[in-house]
């Protein structure tokens, strides 16, 4: 049951989070949110989509695993001014709420790294009202696409589902939502896909440099480390790999995200 969360909290990690939006990272649920509606965010991060969402709705719940990672989301909202945002530290796999208390239950690249998204979903589903929403939206690492088709990219690549998997998650996890949702008992399910894209030179930049400094610093550099999975000389080069696909001017990349919305 129990997942290690391999990303950790450091700031490369932060740097990624930080930019997500409602719109960039949860666009396919945005038509279904009405203003008199309560959502719960579950593994809420670093808040910035939590924040978006209350812009939308009545009332968010915030929830993350620690009191810790949940002050990432306090502090976001408190920055924003907002009024309409709880938090509660909450396990998705037992969530801490009555039966029917929301209208929409949201979770942003959270089942890949859990221990059992089925039952998550289950949960999730159990805590939204009836005729109400459950959204999830993953990434899936094993069809991320990019060029130039450089090596250490494929190293890193190689290592991060060795070291997700490890951890009792899983990193295709866009792939698999619709399965589980199914094994979770929803009959009434929406799945759609949906891509970031990395081209310009800023883009590069950004991504390129993130990842670069995640090798070596994140909590996946640990734990790789740790295990044998890769040493430190792999890591650097892994890094370089990253500044090297920034530094190329026709370099693209393609991030493939897996998505849910299913009726409770």
């Amino acid at each position: 049951m129990d997942a290690v969360y391999t990303h950790g909290h450091h700031e490369s990690v932060l740097r990624s989070h930080r930019w997500r939006t409602a719109e960039n990272s949860a666009a396919y649920l945005l038509p279904h949110l009405k203003p008199h509606m309560t959502v719960l965010d579950v593994g809420s991060g670093p808040g910035t989509i939590t924040a978006d969402l209350a812009g939308r709705v009545a009332r968010v719940t915030a929830s993350e695993v620690t009191e810790e990672a949940l002050g990432l989301a306090r502090a976001e909202v408190a920055a924003r001014g907002l009024g309409n945002v709880e938090f509660a530290v909450a396990d998705v796999h037992a969530l801490d709420f009555p039966d029917d208390t929301f209208c929409v239950t949201h979770a942003h690249q959270v089942l890949q790294h859990v221990g059992d998204p089925v039952r998550a979903l289950r949960e999730m589903r159990r805590v939204t009202r009836p005729g109400g929403y459950v959204a999830a939206r993953d990434s899936d690492y094993g069809a991320f696409a990019w060029y130039p088709l450089l090596p250490a990219l494929d190293e890193w690549m190689a290592l991060y589902q060795k070291v997700a998997r490890g951890n009792g998650g899983e990193p295709d996890a866009g792939r698999r939502l619709l399965s589980w949702a199914r094994a979770a008992g929803f009959e009434d399910v929406t799945a759609t896909s949906s891509t970031w894209c990395f081209s310009t030179p800023d883009d590069r930049a950004w991504w390129g440099g993130m990842w670069a400094d995640r090798v070596l610093h994140s909590a996946m550099a640990e734990q790789a480390l740790a295990t044998g999975a890769a040493t430190r000389d792999d890591l650097r080069r892994m890094s370089d790999g990253w500044r090297e696909w920034a530094d190329t001017p026709d370099a693209w990349l393609s991030v493939l995200h897996g998505e849910i919305v299913a009726r409770a």
